[in-house]
Parts: C-alpha cells; structure tokens; sequence
C-alpha cells in the first residue's frame, strides 16, 4: 500500500496534524511526518516534493497557516494529490491560510479542507487511495455505516425525550 506524506510548515501545526495521523492510523494507512517550510526550506520542500513517488508516497498532505504556501509549493513540483490543511493563527483565524490553499492557479490544483481540517484530510487521502485497495473501501464504508448508526441512535434518544406520542 502507498503511504501517505505528511507535510506541515511548523511544529506549531501539530495538534491539527495528529488528528491526521490518527485517523490513519485508524484504517492502517502508512504514513511519513515531516516538519518543511516553503519559505524558510524551500529547496528541502521541493526534493520531498520530487521524490515522493518514488519513495512510495501516494498522496501528499500539507498542513501550513499564515500565508499557506506549502500546499501550492508541494503541488507544483509533484503529480501525485496534494490535500492542504490550512491551519487556524491567531492573525486572521486562517482565513488568510484557506485563501492561500484554496486559490490554486489552472493546471496546479490542490484539494482543500475546511480550516484545522485535518480528519478530513485523511479521510480524504484513504478515499484516494481506496480506489486500488479495496481494503480501504470496505473501512471506510464501515465507518460511514458506524457514524450514520450513532447519529440515529441520538436521533431516537432525542424523539423520545421531547417528540408528544
């Protein structure tokens, strides 16, 4: 199975991005953490970038604030997915970081969460990865049919305190 490559632009991303690596580590996905800058490291950000494919990445999540430019960095320099995770600062609640993930020029696309995004990010990635590991798709149907079990579980416990028979 591919791994997963997981880049985020400072340690001070992390509690986003071990929500990440939890819920791969919840399905068995293998995976890869590395702390790269796209200002401060570039030429390191661009040889991950290279050599992901080769290293047995499949898809490449990138988990930056502020500006956010690592998505869009990784994104141009690999063929392989790219997911942004733009993650929450204190400047401008990471709007200026979703902005910057999101708004990918024509022909360097990058797939975007909602902001501290990071389950998403990895649900999205099995997804990706599920279409040659059928494995994968039976876990995350399994935990489609879970949620949408525990949802009409409060369902039902709600009806029951507050609907009139």
């Amino acid at each position: 199975m591919k791994k997963v490559g997981i880049v985020m632009g400072s340690d001070s991303d992390l509690p986003v991005v071990q929500k990440t690596v939890d819920t791969l580590k919840e399905f068995g996905v293998p995976y890869e953490v590395h702390v790269l800058s796209a200002h401060r490291t570039p030429a390191e950000v661009s040889r991950f970038a290279k050599n992901a494919h080769g290293n047995g990445v499949g898809v490449i999540i990138a988990a930056a604030g502020m500006a956010a430019h690592l998505a869009g960095v990784i994104a141009a320099e690999t063929v392989l997915p790219v997911i942004g995770i733009p993650c929450k600062s204190t400047t401008l609640d990471g709007i200026d970081a979703l902005l910057s993930t999101v708004q990918m020029p024509s022909g360097i696309p990058v797939a975007t969460v909602a902001i501290n995004g990071g389950v998403n990010a990895a649900l999205l990635s099995v997804e990706i990865l599920a279409l040659s590991e059928p494995d994968l798709a039976e876990k995350l149907a399994a935990k489609r049919a879970a949620g949408a079990e525990a949802v009409l579980k409060k369902d039902a416990a709600i009806a029951e305190q507050f609907n009139q028979k």
